[in-house]
């Protein structure tokens, strides 16, 4: 029987085509370990892409149901993680249509859930001396650039959600997109000035003020 690994310990990536193999086999623990390296990281990417949390379960839910099923397609030619998170994207598209709204962002998707977010790394950025005003500040910022993240037309957002968020490399992003790679770096770059544009004017009223 198979051991799941302590939670603070990550599976290499280089395992991921072997339990794959394991799992076409007919080894439903090898499958487990799959989910569990990657359920958080595809529930925060759909969290981004649907904005509403009351679906991310069941949509992240759907997509390893489906990667489950299309295992035995996978032939490793591109990783098994951008493999995934195109499954992800495409589920939570069809979703979206099916289910035919676009919610508001709830203030749980603001917050995001995972302590290793792109919000908790700009508070850990941003609080070099961790007073009120400063971590007033630091949340402030954050939240600017949350929501002008979710202000951001879909592609752009899962672009630079993929790039920033997830760290994947533009020929990957350019995978679970099905798009070209110019494409993507221009998605990108949009993304990127958009948010700027929003957020640096907080940035500088911040630097200007006497704490």
């Amino acid at each position: 029987m198979i051991k799941a690994p302590p939670a603070t310990q990550a599976l290499p990536a280089d395992t991921d085509q072997m339990l794959v193999e394991r799992t076409v086999a007919g080894d439903q623990k090898a499958f487990e370990l799959l989910v569990m390296k990657y359920q958080r990281r595809i529930e925060r990417l759909i969290g981004r892409m649907v904005r509403d949390s009351d679906l991310v379960e069941d949509i992240a839910q759907e997509t390893f149901i489906r990667a489950y099923r299309a295992l035995a397609q996978f032939r490793g030619e591109a990783q098994f993680y951008t493999w995934l998170y195109r499954i992800a994207v495409n589920t939570a598209k069809k979703a979206l249509g099916d289910l035919k709204r676009d919610p508001l962002v709830s203030e749980s998707a603001l917050r995001g859930g995972d302590e290793e977010d792109e919000t908790s790394s700009v508070e850990n950025e941003l609080t070099t001396a961790e007073t009120p005003e400063t971590l007033l500040a630091a949340k402030e910022i954050a939240a600017a650039v949350n929501a002008a993240m979710e202000a951001l037309p879909d592609e752009l957002r899962q672009a630079v959600t993929l790039r920033e968020i997830e760290g994947l490399s533009y020929e990957e992003i350019a995978t679970v997109m099905d798009c070209p790679i110019g494409t993507v770096r221009s998605r990108i770059f949009r993304a990127r000035e958009s948010i700027s544009a929003k957020v640096k004017p907080m940035l500088e009223n911040q630097s200007g003020k006497r704490w």
